[in-house]
């Protein structure tokens, strides 16, 4: 487990257990979120054409649809992928260890973002990329 930040206590294993339990609840919910798009992403590509016509703004709008439900099915999939690694670095002691700099990461940052696995500089450095 990481060195606590200065000024701050070490993890403790209650504080890991808790963390551990709310990324396995979110894993969970996003899990079904991303498993009912994912149903309704088949429907729209199994009816895109249904009804449709030769309209040109309907067609134009059931691609926009499958577009907006594949861009949003993307993203919580790599929510999904953010929190299986979350896990696993927590199941693996490694709970509040930025995976950029091995520096702790400040409790806060993780309490309010659990599946944080990147201190905020490593974080800003990424972005910039």
């Amino acid at each position: 487990m990481a060195e606590a930040v200065v000024g701050e206590e070490p993890w403790t294993p209650a504080e890991v257990d808790q963390v551990i339990a709310e990324l396995e609840a979110q894993q969970s919910e996003l899990a079904s979120q991303v498993a009912a798009q994912e149903r309704e992403l088949a429907g729209l590509f199994r009816d895109g054409g249904d009804g449709a016509g030769p309209d040109a703004a309907d067609l134009g709008t059931a691609t926009f649809e499958r577009d907006h439900e594949l861009t949003l099915v993307s993203g919580e999939r790599d929510a999904l992928a953010q929190i299986g690694r979350a896990l696993a670095r927590a199941r693996d002691g490694k709970l509040g260890l930025c995976e950029g700099c091995g520096q702790a990461i400040p409790k806060m940052r993780v309490v309010a973002f659990p599946r944080a696995t990147l201190c905020v500089s490593c974080k800003q450095r990424e972005e910039r990329r």
